[in-house]
């Protein structure tokens, strides 16, 4: 074993010249400085510099970019790509066949309606950083804050509706009620985020009690059917009887203003008369008789007159009439 052990004192090293060393150190220097000095940004990012921690305007384009090598520290922010926040489920692979998490987030999508009521409530916010400088560096952890605000505006929104709004008609309300109010709060707390959309995913009152939903569903769809059928009923008779009503008044306003009209003609007729025989009696009593006997006596025939204090005289029978008569009563047979 003695003869294994070597003695380091007699081990020479090659001979290695210190300018090649020097020339060494200072190209991995160099590679070092140059790795360190430039980087990347992606087409749909921007480069913020913290130069000594403070922040360097503006941020940096996307392309091949030059920085101070150990003294700038770049943050590459996104601000191009629309970015998602998902409450209630969470998205493993999306494709064709989205794949969904199997976890149950019941702590975001359990919601209590205006009514007291329960509503499983599962969206999707879709946001963008629309300031990089606010993104990074005026709100810590900005991501969680975010999601904080966005999960107490929702329930905030949920609680003053009813849960037959927020399960039906309400949904689109609450969809822009919450980007409006959110917005509003991002501004304020200076988070540099713009909202791009709110999408209520899935909307269902909780499994338990989901039958007795359906049955009530039911009932107020028949409801609504009756009700429908009662306004068509309802328009196809009021305005007929209306029209009818209508009718009736205007023909009795007809007859009224007829019945008046003829009396104040009437009354005028016999004004004139009274004034024409109050200036001549006589001739007026005259005209009026004649003119009654006009009227009278075309209606009462053929008359024929004799003398009382006549003898002998031969009837003569009516043969014109009776042939008259005769016509009248074969046409009637």
């Amino acid at each position: 074993m003695d003869r294994d052990v070597i003695d380091i004192s007699k081990v020479q090293l090659p001979n290695i010249p210190p300018r090649l060393i020097v020339l060494g150190v200072a190209a991995i220097a160099v590679i070092l400085l140059a790795w360190n000095s430039f980087y990347q940004v992606q087409p749909e990012e921007v480069g913020v510099i913290r130069r000594l921690g403070q922040f360097v305007e503006p941020p940096s384009q996307p392309g091949l970019r030059f920085k101070l090598p150990f003294i700038d520290v770049v943050d590459k922010v996104p601000v191009q790509r629309q970015l998602k926040l998902e409450f209630g489920f969470r998205t493993q692979e999306a494709g064709i066949r989205t794949v969904y998490s199997p976890q149950a987030f019941v702590g975001e999508s359990l919601m209590l309606t205006g009514d007291l009521n329960v509503a499983v409530v599962e969206w999707i916010i879709q946001y963008r950083v629309s300031d990089p400088e606010l993104y990074l560096f005026r709100v810590r952890n900005v991501t969680d804050t975010f999601r904080d605000m966005t999960e107490a505006v929702v329930r905030a929104v949920v609680g003053d509706r009813t849960v037959t709004e927020v399960l039906t008609v309400g949904r689109q309300e609450i969809e822009v009620t919450v980007q409006e109010r959110l917005q509003e709060m991002a501004i304020q707390y200076e988070t540099g985020i713009a909202i791009d959309q709110v999408v209520l995913q899935d909307v269902n009152p909780p499994d338990p009690v989901k039958p007795s939903w359906d049955q009530v569903n039911q009932a107020q769809q028949q409801r609504d059917q009756l009700i429908n059928q009662a306004r068509g009923e309802y328009n196809r008779v009021i305005p007929r009887a209306e029209g009818e009503a209508q009718q009736a008044i205007l023909q009795a306003e007809g007859y009224a203003l007829d019945r008046v009209n003829r009396s104040q003609g009437d009354a005028s007729r016999f004004k004139s008369l009274y004034e024409a025989y109050r200036r001549s009696p006589n001739v007026t009593r005259r005209r009026m008789y004649l003119e009654t006997m006009a009227k009278v006596l075309p209606r009462m025939g053929s008359k024929l007159y004799i003398d009382k204090d006549a003898e002998g005289v031969l009837p003569i029978l009516p043969l014109e009439s009776l042939r008259g008569l005769t016509g009248n009563r074969e046409g009637e047979q």
